[in-house]
């Protein structure tokens, strides 16, 4: 293995990222360990090592003794090819054996196009790709991440999934399987005692039946343990929950390479198309305290020179300026930058702006997602024209040059005068620049406007809309950037290809398991990156196995209507989803929930909202 192993680097481009060994990586004794835990990102290295999730459960798993985590990503092509001729199984970075002989592996689901990099990845590891073809001595398959909460298309390849947060559930799982594993109990004792947890579903104890219509008719339990309702599991105390001391240092540039510092979890706004809004409620703050000490206590055992602040909306921090404040006492002498993404346009008052000009002064970014207020009323985004007009204005006179701003097209509702709306907004944007008192001379504006395709997600208002054709999207697409007349506009959008997939999956259910399987079959693999995706593919391998793909992406659905995840307790209920998905049509607008609680139902979740009991 070993020798082949060797072999194999020599012909690969960037084989650091196959070979384990980095500074702060987890060497244990395989001699003194009792379970064998297997970390699997379905991207390559440079993602997966960005990927926040990932640091923390590595490190929180590796802290129990008799237990050892390894890291696993998906090769790139020239060494999955390397692989596949010289039969190099799939392998921990850490050990260098092949996961195939550990007790889990668990697998991460970021994206809805990474499902056929799960099955490849299997495939690579020798492990059968369904449930049902795996044997005893096969490792236990785990998905987890934030595609759990929908997870029937993937549902016939997991033998369990976590729902929610995985810092408690999975030492409870490991806990539990190592109980069983002293007893010999076979792989479905171990299950059955599994869907006991909170937090866990085992799909294989779940029966699921159809309409003639081909929508779902029921999801039924077929074990008395497995619950009619799998609730998620959240962290009740943030400050307590499990955070690394130390990261594992890449040995190349990754995607996100500086110290990552999440400031709370879930989101107060409410914004009707974000699936994260919803799914990581209630919203729960760290203390500047904590934070601080765990910035400084990162910075001091990476070498890092970089902190990137981490949340859905940066500026919504109860105690973002004294945070701010705290860091910079010793950031600016140690010369660590700052970075302060997803900051929102309605909260971003001028003494957070000089403090930001303090830190590090690059492009800043804000999302409008709509370019009328009609729309931005619909998606319940809550913020005005003029608001987005005065904070630009703001940054301007700050000394920024350029800015960066998030649009949506295709929601729902949405006619051409709201595509108009993008670039007469953006054009605004640039005027604002110009017509400054104070401009500066010789410097020119850059607005870079970013259109992504709206894709309708699962436990959100608009899980029950259809999304655009693929013609209408490339349509809306192509009449925006015929709208764009300034050199000082730039534009990109997203394929309409890989949004329709997305789409597809996003709201699927366990029929569409067979259609990644194919897909996978045909070559499909790394479908999130423009070298390896092949929509040809994919349209083939819906024919093959006779799914309607339009049936997923461009149906709406009746409010009556079973979804495949209504089993799934994420904690908002169903019927203010409704409500909200009702306002949206009226044009009416549900306040955040610093202001008033909307009685979504995160709040009936063990440990309750922050924000309601206030």
């Amino acid at each position: 293995m070993k020798q082949k192993l060797e072999q194999a680097l020599r012909r690969v481009q960037k084989p650091a990222r196959y070979t384990g060994g980095e500074v702060n990586s987890v060497k244990k004794d395989i001699n003194a360990v009792n379970v064998r835990f297997a970390f699997c990102f379905p991207d390559i290295y440079e993602v997966g090592m960005s990927h926040l999730g990932m640091k923390i459960l590595y490190s929180m798993l590796n802290e129990i003794e008799d237990v050892w985590c390894e890291r696993v990503f998906s090769p790139w092509l020239d060494f999955e090819e390397q692989m596949r001729q010289k039969d190099i199984k799939l392998y921990g970075l850490e050990s260098g054996q092949p996961i195939k002989v550990f007790d889990f592996i668990a697998f991460t689901l970021m994206y809805e196009m990474s499902y056929t990099g799960v099955l490849n990845m299997l495939d690579l590891a020798g492990v059968p790709l369904r449930t049902e073809q795996r044997s005893e001595s096969d490792p236990i398959i785990i998905f987890g991440g934030p595609c759990a909460c929908n997870p029937e298309p993937m549902a016939p390849f997991a033998d369990l999934i976590c729902l929610g947060e995985g810092e408690e559930v999975l030492c409870e799982v490991v806990d539990l399987y190592r109980r069983f594993k002293v007893e010999r109990a076979t792989k479905k004792a171990f299950l059955q005692a599994a869907a006991s947890i909170e937090g866990i579903y085992v799909p294989s104890f779940y029966d699921v039946s159809y309409n003639d219509d081909l929508t779902v008719k029921a999801v039924v339990p077929t074990q008395s343990n497995a619950p009619a309702r799998v609730k998620k599991r959240i962290i009740k105390q943030i400050d307590s929950a499990y955070f690394p001391e130390k990261f594992v240092l890449p040995f190349i540039e990754i995607v996100h390479d500086r110290v990552v510092l999440e400031i709370f979890r879930g989101c107060a706004r409410g914004c009707r198309f974000c699936q994260a809004g919803f799914i990581y409620r209630p919203m729960r703050e760290k203390s500047e305290e904590m934070l601080n000490k765990q910035a400084r206590m990162l910075c001091n055992t990476t070498g890092y020179d970089e902190i990137s602040v981490s949340s859905l909306s940066t500026s919504d921090y109860s105690a973002l300026e004294s945070l701010l404040n705290n860091l910079l006492e010793w950031t600016e002498a140690e010369k660590i930058n700052l970075s302060l993404p997803s900051l929102r346009i309605d909260n971003f008052p001028r003494e957070l702006m000089e403090k930001i000009n303090s830190v590090r002064r690059s492009s800043l970014t804000f999302a409008p997602e709509a370019g009328t207020q009609r729309l931005r009323d619909v998606i319940n985004k809550n913020i005005t024209e003029e608001e987005i007009l005065n904070t630009c204005l703001l940054a301007f006179e700050g000394g920024w040059t350029s800015v960066k701003l998030y649009f949506m097209i295709s929601l729902p509702t949405e006619t051409m005068e709201d595509i108009e709306g993008i670039a007469t907004l953006a054009q605004k944007v640039v005027d604002t620049f110009y017509h400054m008192p104070n401009k500066p001379k010789g410097k020119a504006v850059n607005v870079n406007v970013s259109v992504s395709t709206f894709v309708p997600k699962a436990i959100t208002p608009f899980q029950w809309e259809s999304q655009d054709t693929m013609q209408a999207i490339e349509d809306k697409q192509k009449y925006l950037r015929s709208l764009i007349k300034s050199h000082k506009i730039s534009l990109s959008s997203h394929k309409s290809h890989r949004s329709f997939l997305e789409a597809v999956f996003a709201r699927g259910d366990r029929q569409l398991a067979q259609v990644i399987e194919e897909a996978f079959k045909l070559g499909c693999r790394l479908d999130s990156w423009d070298e390896f995706f092949d929509f040809k593919k994919w349209l083939l391998a819906f024919e093959n196995v006779g799914i309607d793909p339009a049936f997923y992406a461009n149906r709406r659905r009746d409010y009556e209507e079973i979804m495949p995840w209504d089993h799934l307790d994420y904690g908002v209920n169903k019927t203010f989803l409704k409500s909200e998905s009702e306002k949206a049509h009226l044009n009416s607008v549900t306040q955040n929930c610093f202001d008033s609680c909307a009685g979504c139902g995160a709040g009936s979740l063990e440990g309750g909202c922050p924000l309601c009991r206030q």
